[in-house]
Formats: C-alpha cells, structure tokens, sequence
C-alpha cells in the first residue's frame, strides 16, 4: 500500500503555491494524500513574517507529533531558513529543509516515506545536528520547485509562483534572509506552465511571486525583460481565459503594466490589484524603508482606477504599531485609508523580526500594546466598511465568475461557491462544477459581506 502523506500550509500565496508543487510531485511519485493522523510523512510548510506564524507552526508541529507519534515530521519553508535548529529541537521532527533547498523536499519527503529510508546525508550537502537532518544555506540553489506542472483541481485556481526572494530592505521585514535576493523562472518555462494549464482545462491562473513585479529583472537578455511584456507574450501566445495578478508593489505598476490593466481589463485580465501599503504616513514609510510616499500611491490608484474603471477591486496590506507610531502618524494612515477605494483590507501588527532593523528600533521606542490593539480594532470596522460599500455596488450587476470547490456544508443548501473576476466571493443558487466559467447576476449583500447571485450563462453551454 503507498505510503500516506499530510502538506501543512502556513503563509502568503507563494509559499502555498510552494506546498502545491511539493504535494503534486509527491502523489506523481506514488505518495497518496493522507489525513494527519495515518499520514507516515507530515510536511509542514511554515511561514516567518511575524512571531505568530512562528507561536502557530510550533503549535501545529507538537499537536501533529501528539495526534501521530510514529509520523516523521519534515519542516520546510520560511520559518526553516530562518530558525532550522529551533525546528529541528521540536519532537517528531525527522528533517528541516529551508527554502535555499526546498526544490529537494520531495525527493527528501520520499525517502523518509519508505519501508527502509536512503541516509538523508547520501541526498544532499547538509548542516548536521544531533538529531535531525538539516538543509539550509544562504546560496538559494535548490529553492525553485519549477518541474511541476501546475493544474486545476485541488485549487481550482492554482497559484503559478513565476518569482522568488525579494532585493528591496525594509526594516521590517525577513523576506531576503528566508528566501534571497529575487530570481525569476524563464519565460519560456513560464509559458510552458500555461500552456500545460489550460491544455488540462484550466481557466484561471494566478501568477504569484514574493516580489512578482521584479520579474526578469535579473534574467539575462531575452525578449521578455519585465512582467508587462510576459503577461502580453501569455495573451499572445496562450489561450488561457483568465490570468490574474497577486501582490505587486505600488511603484512597480508601470505605465505598460497599467495598459495592460486597460487592454484586456474584465476581459483575460482580472480586474484586481492588491498593492501594499503597510501605512498612509510619510514619516512612517521612511522609517520602513519603502519605495514610495502617500502621493505615489495616491497617483497609482488613480491610474489603475482609470485604466479598469469603477469595477476595479483594490486591496492592501496595512501595518499596525510600527516602532514609533504616533497617534497622529495613525491618524494619517486612517485618514489615507478612508479616502482610498478599497475593496479589503489585510491588517497586521507590527512583529519584530530578529535580523533586521525593525528589530532595533522597537527595542528603542516600542507600541503599547493597548494603542495597537485599538488601532487594529478602528482599521478593522474601516476596512469592513469599506469592504461592504464596494461590494454592494454591484447588486443588480452581471459578472463574469468562475466555480470553486464548494464547501459541503454550502452543497447541501444547493449552493455553489464562485469568485467573480474582480476578486468578490459569491454564493451561487444552484449546484455546478468547481472550474467552470459563468456569469452571474447579484441578486443581494448577506451578512458578513458574502454576495447572493443567479446563474445568467453557463460557459459550458
């Protein structure tokens, strides 16, 4: 009987799109998927952006090891690059793969799998402690799983990760200790993943990355040198129906990526934009060393708005109690906020990361925690707000969607879950297929923001 296996996943869209890849080359190889409790190998994919992702891995890890004490428990991800002894120390844990290895994990993953498992140390070059096996490095080698085919069906739209690491420095954040300087896949290994895509009947990619916007920056002289010119090159070249764009930062919207945005916009484009802000101050912006000012975004959000027209829904990643914000520092990020079109909000509280600056300077001028929770609290009734105005403005409007793998507990009520092109989830009446592509009319706003639609067209037909 094949031996069983679990994949955790913690963190952004990158490090799942990680976790896909890794599950999908381990079933290829004959692992089946498996509940964590008869699973013989536990792949836990952590994240590190903040100590509560490191608080939830942890607790994760030593209930899995409870549940499962024979499961050999591997932990790869950021968390893994970045703390691999303090993981390795936790009980159940067999190996601890950073992201500088992570394109190794299933060969890894396999090996431990097996009645008589290969010597890890006969796999790869590896840091050794007294106990489990470590893999981590600061070279970043083996940190692309770009062999696997991305396809719809678990995720029905899957996460194509076209970027890895990130070269800018805020002081906030770990990202180029965990991950590295930003490296591109090929466009030519890009456009094969596509193709491979919609050739199984995908009808929306997400390309993601942790800086997706620094894509082929780094790559030697090709005819695609930025994301703009690769996404036209996917229209061009692809038939792929939907492709839309995850996190990409303000300044790195150009006027070519924005055109795009008006070319093909609710069309093969999604009609979605999630630019983090982290905060609306000035002062605060350059504490955190970031690109931009409030007048920059300002004028993006104005150009993308133009470009896709009022449908456009926008998000952001806001930062709460960053070292020395003042009461009038949030004021000014709450102010900006309230001005701005958004459709969510994705709040956070400042966390120290060991390593970097952000780490110093909340030593020396630290938020209470009291003022943090209370600013939380006031962004979180703001986003909602705004959340609820945006959405409700498109009761009695038709939109193109796509079906999810709908929750049973929605099937049951003869319900089906859809996204709608401009990021907005749905309840759909009537049961229809995960992957199908449709329009659907809002009917209504139900509590909680979740918008009511009927079906319109079915693609299908």
């Amino acid at each position: 009987m094949p031996a069983g296996f679990h994949i955790e996943n913690f963190g952004c869209r990158a490090a799942r799109a990680d976790g896909e890849a890794i599950a999908d080359t381990l079933t290829r190889s004959g692992l089946t998927p498996t509940p964590p409790p008869q699973a013989e190998v536990v792949v836990v994919n952590t994240c590190s952006v903040t100590a509560e992702a490191d608080r939830e891995a942890r607790a994760w890890i030593r209930r899995a090891h409870r549940l499962n004490p024979e499961a050999r428990i591997v932990v790869t991800g950021c968390y893994a690059q970045r703390a691999p002894q303090e993981l390795a120390s936790l009980p159940g844990v067999a190996a601890v793969i950073g992201n500088s290895h992570k394109a190794l994990a299933p060969q890894i993953v396999t090996s431990l799998a097996s009645a008589a498992p290969q010597p890890i140390s006969d796999l790869v070059p590896l840091h050794t402690l007294a106990g489990p096996a470590i893999y981590a490095d600061d070279r970043f080698a083996h940190s692309f799983l770009e062999e696997t085919q991305i396809l719809p069906g678990a995720q029905t739209r899957p996460n194509l990760k076209i970027q890895e690491g990130c070269g800018n420095r805020c002081t906030f954040c770990v990202i180029p200790q965990t991950r590295g300087n930003s490296r591109s896949l090929p466009e030519e290994k890009v456009l094969a993943q596509v193709r491979g895509f919609v050739d199984a009947g995908g009808n929306e990619l997400v390309l993601s990355g942790i800086n997706l916007g620094r894509w082929g920056r780094d790559l030697p002289e090709s005819s695609c040198s930025s994301l703009a010119q690769l996404v036209r090159r996917i229209f061009a070249e692809t038939p792929l129906p939907r492709l839309r764009l995850s996190s990409i930062e303000p300044m790195d919207w150009d006027h070519d990526l924005i055109t795009l945005m008006r070319e093909f916009g609710g069309a093969r484009l999604a009609r979605h934009a999630h630019l983090p802000l982290q905060s609306g101050s000035d002062s605060v912006l350059r504490r955190m060393h970031r690109r931009y000012r409030p007048w920059h975004y300002v004028e993006k959000v104005q150009a993308l708005r133009e470009a896709a027209g009022p449908a456009l829904t926008l998000g952001a990643d806001v930062m709460v109690g960053f070292p020395g914000e003042t009461d009038r520092e949030f004021q000014e990020t709450y102010d900006f906020i309230r001005q701005l079109p958004f459709g969510y909000l994705h709040l956070f509280p400042f966390s120290p990361r060991p390593g970097t600056r952000g780490w110093d300077l909340h030593r020396q001028s630290p938020v209470p925690a009291s003022a943090v929770d209370e600013r939380m609290a006031a962004l979180r009734q703001l986003g909602h707000q705004k959340s609820e105005k945006h959405r409700a403005t498109f009761i009695g409007c038709t939109l193109p969607c796509i079906t999810l793998n709908t929750p049973d507990a929605l099937r049951q009520k003869n319900g089906t879950s859809l996204l709608s092109e401009n990021f907005l989830p749905i309840e759909l009446e009537g049961t229809l297929p995960s992957n199908s592509l449709i329009s659907a009319r809002i009917t209504e706003i139900k509590p909680g923001g979740v918008l009511k639609a009927e079906l319109v067209c079915d693609s299908r037909h």
